[in-house]
Order: structure tokens, then C-alpha cells, then sequence
């Protein structure tokens, strides 16, 4: 996934999100602090929870900033933006599929296809975007 910050006040930032490369130190801060197990925090992010999004942010900018805290992330809803990858649809739309998903489920992931953000590294390197 493609975490955008963009900040009215400052340079955006962007970040590759990838729920099963969190240290387990981020991960529990990130149950901690939602208050979820990791898979539930991981799908908060893909519905559009506004506190695990914040909780994410703050682990990924606390990975440059090690003294920031929770309390100073505070971001107006269109300065963040989370995408899922070309690729990461593509997987999670044959997984939906494999297990006879929803199909308006599965018209909702395909319809952000073509804005969605190439997947780095190429065709092949895509992931899921969850935690598994």
C-alpha cells in the first residue's frame, strides 16, 4: 500500500506500507493504541478508520522523528491518503474469488484500479495489503 501525507504546512511524504513488514514492537503500539488485534487494525486501515490510520502515521513517522508522540499527530481527513497498489487489488480481487467473495465487493476494489498506484519493483512484487 501507498500511505501519502501531505501536510498543508510542510513536504509530502510518502510511505510503503506493508502490514507484515512492521516490527513486532510497531505492532503491538498499534493493537495498544487502537485497542485491536493486528488484523483488525490492518483491515481498519483498508475500511477507512480514522483511529488506526492515525496510529499508522505515527509509526511511520515516528521511524524518523523516534521522539514524536501519538498526541502530535493530528492531520486534516484529505492530508492522508492510503492506496492500494495495482497488484494488491488484483490479489485480494482472485483471493475474493477463490472464496466465491461478494461481487460488490469485488466491483468496489476494481473500480480504483486504474488510478491505483503502480506496485514498486514492478509486475510480481505486489503483496496483500493485510496482514496474514
Amino acid at each position: 500500500m501507498k500511505v501519502t501525507y501531505s501536510p498543508e504546512d510542510g513536504d509530502e511524504q510518502v510511505f510503503d506500507y506493508n502490514p507484515n513488514r512492521l516490527l513486532s514492537a510497531e505492532r503491538e503500539a498499534l493493537e495498544k493504541r487502537t485497542g485491536r488485534a493486528f488484523n483488525q487494525f490492518a483491515q481498519g486501515v483498508l475500511k477507512g478508520d480514522s483511529l488506526c490510520r492515525r496510529a499508522l502515521l505515527h509509526v511511520l513517522l515516528k521511524r524518523q522523528h523516534p521522539t514524536l508522540s501519538f498526541d502530535d499527530v493530528d492531520f486534516c481527513w484529505d492530508e492522508l491518503k492510503v492506496e492500494m497498489t495495482k497488484g494488491e487489488i488484483t490479489l485480494a480481487v482472485e483471493r475474493a474469488r477463490e472464496k466465491n467473495g461478494d461481487e460488490d465487493m469485488i466491483d468496489a476494489m476494481l473500480k480504483g484500479y486504474d488510478e491505483a498506484p503502480d506496485d514498486e519493483g514492478g509486475p510480481g512484487k505486489a503483496r496483500l495489503p493485510f496482514a496474514v
